[in-house]
């Protein structure tokens, strides 16, 4: 694994800017790019298959040209060629991730055959290379469409061995630009504070005030407060942090054929305590009926797998962070803004299971 502080250029030797206008992107320039990686690699034609617009642009492409022994002839392309400069940072996140922290790591992620960015004054802009899954025999996961316990047991043993195999690992403290989960000094966590508008507006919708928990319905501002309870909670918390993919819901993730689950999108990965994804996947992934049924089980599942790579943990502490990261849920539904995800879906299963878990009694609400 190689990990370094913060650096300007994914890979030094390239010249020429990374494009922000899809129109620059071809066989040519892929080829330039890619050799930074794989010397004499030739790309002889590509062709788009399909635009996938988003916070950022997955562009699928045919490639010709490439040995298919290194490289295969169906790709895909993922850069910040939205026009948004909004996306630039967690676009570069996501490009170190693959470069800086992937070797070695049980990661449960699509491959990355190339990775790159620019991070420096005049802006930033990150590159990835990864394999097309379209054609693959899974599926791709959506928010509004919960999964069977069984298939959840599957998601949460993957967060389990990636959790696991990165406890207390130094290099994730050597890795310069990875965040910590949660800290004050970065507002990349606190989507209230960077959305606080839109808040002010959600919080007041009839349709979401009537599934709120009572304290949350009668006083918005309490969930703020809970949120910011949660933060110091964590800050204090000494025990080991690992690396979580931070944004570990449904609809950044891929069910495999096999069962089995990988997740996409790590643009907010960080250095942190496990129950960030846990709890976020766990309570947000099945129905009502199934975690009210099944989510002990699920989370002695859980902690199952993390004992069989030495970490243990007792169950009371581990139902306890549980219930108490589920403000995490809350506010991150009541921030989102992507119309492909539906908002109140996954917003119920979370208000729901803070009424359930009684989670105020956690809280100074």
């Amino acid at each position: 694994m190689s990990v370094g502080l913060t650096t300007a250029r994914g890979h030094p030797s390239r010249e020429q800017r990374l494009p922000t206008d899809l129109a620059a992107v071809d066989a040519a320039w892929l080829q330039g790019v890619l050799r930074h990686c794989y010397p004499g690699i030739a790309i002889t034609a590509m062709e788009v298959v399909e635009i996938i617009q988003g916070h950022t642009t997955k562009v699928r492409v045919a490639v010709t040209g490439s040995d298919p022994a290194v490289l295969p002839g169906r790709l895909c392309l993922k850069s910040n060629w939205s026009g948004s400069p909004l996306s630039g940072e967690a676009n570069v996140n996501e490009a170190r991730f693959y470069k800086d922290l992937c070797e070695g790591l049980q990661l449960p992620a699509p491959h990355c055959f190339y990775a790159d960015w620019d991070d420096d004054a005049d802006g930033k802009q990150g590159l990835l290379v990864l394999e097309d899954m379209e054609g693959w025999d899974g599926k791709f996961g959506t928010s509004a469409e919960p999964i069977t316990i069984d298939q959840a047991m599957r998601g949460v043993a993957a967060l389990a061995t990636l959790h696991a195999s990165t406890w207390a690992d130094p290099r994730l403290d050597a890795a310069g630009w990875l965040q910590r989960a949660m800290a004050p000094d970065h507002a990349g966590d606190d989507y209230w504070a960077m959305m606080a508008d839109h808040y002010d507006k959600v919080n007041r919708l009839p349709e979401r005030v009537a599934m709120f928990p009572a304290w949350f319905a009668n006083d918005p501002q309490k969930l703020r407060d809970a949120w910011l309870q949660l933060c110091a909670h964590d800050m204090a918390d000494t025990s080991p942090l690992c690396l979580v993919h931070g944004d570990a819901h449904l609809g950044n993730s891929y069910g495999l054929g096999d069962g089995g689950r990988l997740f996409l999108d790590w643009q907010i990965v960080r250095k942190g305590h496990p129950w960030r994804d846990y709890s976020y996947f766990a309570a947000g992934s099945i129905t009502i009926a199934d975690r009210r049924a099944g989510e002990r089980d699920l989370l002695k599942h859980y902690l199952s797998v993390l004992a069989q790579h030495g970490i243990v943990i007792d169950f009371d502490t581990a139902w306890t962070e549980y219930r108490r990261w589920i403000v995490w849920g809350l506010v991150s539904w009541q921030s989102n803004i992507n119309p492909k995800e539906a908002t109140l879906p996954s917003l119920e299963r979370f208000c729901v299971a803070a009424k359930d878990l009684k989670i105020d009694e956690l809280y100074n609400v």
